[in-house]
């Protein structure tokens, strides 16, 4: 296995795990980044001012992250620009569908006991590792 590191991961599923349980206590709301930017498209008013902040917080500390440790950000580029749009929409376009993304689903609804939580983050895995399969055969990468 390459990269094992477990206490890191350990460390950051804390991290998420307390920010999502401080967002629920203290906002009221799940931290599900799909419904949290969908709903930036058409906002409610008096609404918006909190999930720009989220959404501006997810950028800035990604960009933070990229300054401190540029070398944690570097990577190849296996695919076509072009095919990785349209699996972006496609992800999108998934969110919609199943209501929700992993963030919302996985992290915030398990935690909740939610059973449609569960089946969706079982789909979502079970649909992820299916296209996986599905592209590297179609595409000589076995």
């Amino acid at each position: 296995m390459e990269n094992f590191t477990p206490v890191p991961a350990l460390i950051g599923g804390l991290i998420i795990g307390l920010a999502t349980s401080l967002m629920l206590a203290f906002n009221g709301r799940i931290a599900g980044i799909s419904g949290i930017v969908g709903a930036l498209l058409a906002p409610t008013p008096g609404d918006a001012r909190w999930r720009v902040f989220f959404v501006g917080g997810l950028l800035f500390g990604g960009v933070g992250m990229w300054m401190a440790t540029p070398e944690a950000f570097q990577s190849e580029l296996v695919r076509s620009p072009a095919l990785l749009v349209v699996a972006g929409l496609l992800v999108g376009f998934g969110t919609r569908l199943g209501s929700g993304c992993t963030s919302g689903h996985g992290v915030c609804g398990i935690s909740r006991l939610s059973v449609r939580s569960l089946v969706s983050t079982i789909t979502f895995i079970a649909a992820g590792a299916a296209t996986v399969v599905v592209t590297r055969l179609l595409m000589g990468d076995v």
